[in-house]
């Protein structure tokens, strides 16, 4: 196991050596991406460059459970009390929340009486899709000062982490839910079973709980290894998700495709005592998952090849571009861009600056790198000749915008690093 840095020695950081899931499983480590800053730590000031605190950014594989996970636990009330990821930013993120919310009314038949409770609610921007649909809302999140933004859309929200504690208080004061919400946060938190087993607290006996996550065969085949960074302890599989749920009394009774965040899985579970079975569908995704080696150590061992590759090529493209005389300037502030950047050794000799439309983090620079981030439209102001493309799962949605087509049809080229990179 590598040793925190010095400046990690003084922060609450700690490293479980076993599974949560499995008490006795040995961690088997394939990945190393090298001491790394939190992700979405911005700095204020060029002062503080010299004081940043780095922890080990590690993966590993558990030998019983086929969990993906970190080791390195940053001390929840770090990550998230004052947060600076926003979820209303984004119209590909909209377009999503409104499908997800009409498809959860529908297929659960919701209605004014039914109560939807979102954990990690953010902004409230997911929940207000579910309030526009008729049905009651509460959101359960622990940012002060994103819930203080959801508030302001007259959306109630307990400010809390969750735990299955919290879910006891929680159905108390506001009864049962038909449907507990989990977007994108399953994987930010540390003892998984203990979410879990709130979230089913919680259920009405007709009630689902519903989670979505970033796919692991999508993780593995798409080398997507900048959605690695501290906030996020778990990478899933549907075999492990399985395995989580019936450990606390859920059965996965469905699970969708979706593509957002590069690729994600929708997992529906029922309390056991009214679905006894994870459905054969679930079943087969699994056997699937084992045929295609995701349970296995080699498989791992040859994704840390392929990400090592891809630094290399990325940053001679990079160190290729400059001796040519070209500007290049990086898209969006994502956490998962100041992976790639701290792994790639990516900093102001070989992109200028990144520009994002979160106003939480202009003004600011980046974790470890220390890129300036400039507002959205200093591109039209100050072009470079290459955008890299860091919210890359996002591409398509940047590369339509006008600002950006504009900067095409003047000769600007996109680079999208990920899974190799390309330039377009």
């Amino acid at each position: 196991m590598s040793a925190p840095s010095s400046a990690a020695s003084r922060s609450p950081h700690r490293v479980r050596t076993s599974c949560r899931a499995c008490d006795e499983a040995a961690l088997i480590r394939f990945l190393e991406l090298g001491p790394q800053p939190l992700a979405n730590s911005f700095l204020s000031s060029e002062e503080e460059f010299a004081d940043e605190a780095r922890y080990p950014l590690d993966v590993y594989l558990c030998g019983t459970c086929g969990l993906v996970q970190l080791a390195d636990v940053i001390d929840p009330e770090v990550l998230f009390r004052d947060y600076i990821y926003v979820t209303g930013t984004s119209s590909t993120i909209a377009a999503h929340n409104e499908r997800y919310a009409e498809t959860v009314v529908q297929t659960l038949g919701l209605g004014g009486d039914d109560l939807v409770v979102e954990v990690a609610s953010n902004d409230g921007s997911l929940l207000h899709q579910f309030r526009a649909r008729g049905t009651r809302t509460l959101g359960i999140e622990p940012a002060r000062n994103i819930a203080a933004l959801a508030r302001a859309k007259g959306l109630e929200t307990v400010e809390s982490f969750f735990s299955d504690q919290v879910a006891g208080e929680v159905r108390e004061r506001f009864g049962a839910a038909r449907a507990v919400v989990g977007n994108n946060v399953l994987a930010h938190v540390d003892d998984t079973q203990d979410f879990l087993r709130g979230a089913a607290r919680l259920l009405a006996r007709d009630g689902v709980v519903i989670t979505e996550v970033p796919y692991l065969e999508e993780f593995v085949d798409r080398l997507e290894y900048d959605t690695v960074y501290h906030e996020h302890l778990c990478y899933f599989s549907v075999s492990a998700l399985m395995t989580l749920h019936e450990r606390v009394g859920l059965s996965v009774i469905r699970v969708d495709r979706v593509p957002v965040h590069g690729g994600s899985i929708r997992t529906w579970a029922a309390l056991r005592s009214e679905r006894p079975e994870h459905a054969p569908e679930v079943v087969a995704m699994a056997a699937a998952e084992v045929a295609a080696g995701l349970t296995s150590r080699a498989r791992y061992e040859t994704f840390a090849r392929d990400v090592a590759k891809q630094r290399e090529e990325l940053r001679a493209m990079l160190a290729g571009l400059k001796a040519e005389g070209k500007r290049v300037a990086a898209y969006g502030a994502p956490a998962k861009g100041n992976t790639l950047l701290n792994y790639c050794g990516i900093t102001t000799e070989l992109v200028d600056y990144t520009v994002d439309r979160n106003p939480l983090k202009v003004g600011r620079f980046t974790p470890g790198t220390h890129l300036p981030v400039r507002p959205y439209d200093t591109v039209a102001a100050d072009p470079p000749d290459v955008l890299l493309i860091l919210a890359w799962n996002f591409a398509e949605e940047i590369m339509r915008q006008p600002q950006e087509r504009a900067f095409h049809e003047a000769g600007g080229r996109f680079l999208i690093p990920i899974p190799s990179p390309r330039l377009v």
